[in-house]
């Protein structure tokens, strides 16, 4: 009989030092989260061109027979003088304008390319010191005429070339389809 008791007693000391059930799950929450901080940098894809450092280029999966696609990065200028985003290109695309959206005070929402408008520079001015979010509701990339549709999880090339620093090629990590603004039917206006 004392060796059943001695038996019986053994599994429960096991759980005894795993603790609660709560307990249990604490540390599996921890360590998970403790691994997912630790693989953001895999996550992430940054590049850098002189002073500057462009975050995370990315874009939204296309529905089927889009004409057009969105772009949205961070660029961050670490220098003392201002630079400007000039151009971008992409095999996707015919060709890939920045627009910037905006909304008047009547609350009326516009788009254009940046530089079609004589109170806008052609280019995106980035400060010196400074960044510039490239993202929705804002400045963002226009990749018109696609050539191929953005599909989740496939990246795509494209280069940026700035006034100063240069060209520099970098890869959109394509997201899946959210309830955002369908650019499929947007038109283009200038350049």
């Amino acid at each position: 009989m004392q060796n059943f008791s001695r038996a019986s007693a053994h599994p429960r000391a096991i759980v005894h030092r795993f603790g609660s059930i709560e307990e249990r799950i604490g540390i599996l929450v921890f360590a998970l989260m403790l691994l997912l901080a630790l693989s953001k940098p895999l996550w992430a894809h940054e590049y850098k061109l002189g002073d500057l450092e462009i975050g995370h280029p990315w874009s939204r999966e296309t529905p089927e027979g889009a004409k057009v696609a969105t772009g949205y990065m961070v660029i961050k200028n670490h220098g003392t003088s201002a630079d400007r985003l000039v151009s971008i290109t992409s095999p996707i695309a015919g060709k890939a304008e920045v627009h910037e959206m905006t909304v008047s005070s009547e609350g009326v929402m516009t788009m254009r390319p940046v530089g079609a408008g004589v109170e806008i520079p052609a280019g995106v001015e980035i400060p010196a010191g400074g960044e510039v979010a490239l993202k929705p509701g804002a400045f963002h990339i226009m990749f018109v005429d696609l050539k191929q549709p953005p599909k989740a999880g496939v990246k795509f090339p494209g280069t940026l070339t700035f006034e100063k620093a240069g060209t520099v090629d970098v890869e959109f990590a394509v997201e899946p389809k959210a309830g955002e603004v369908d650019h499929s039917k947007h038109q283009t206006t200038g350049g």
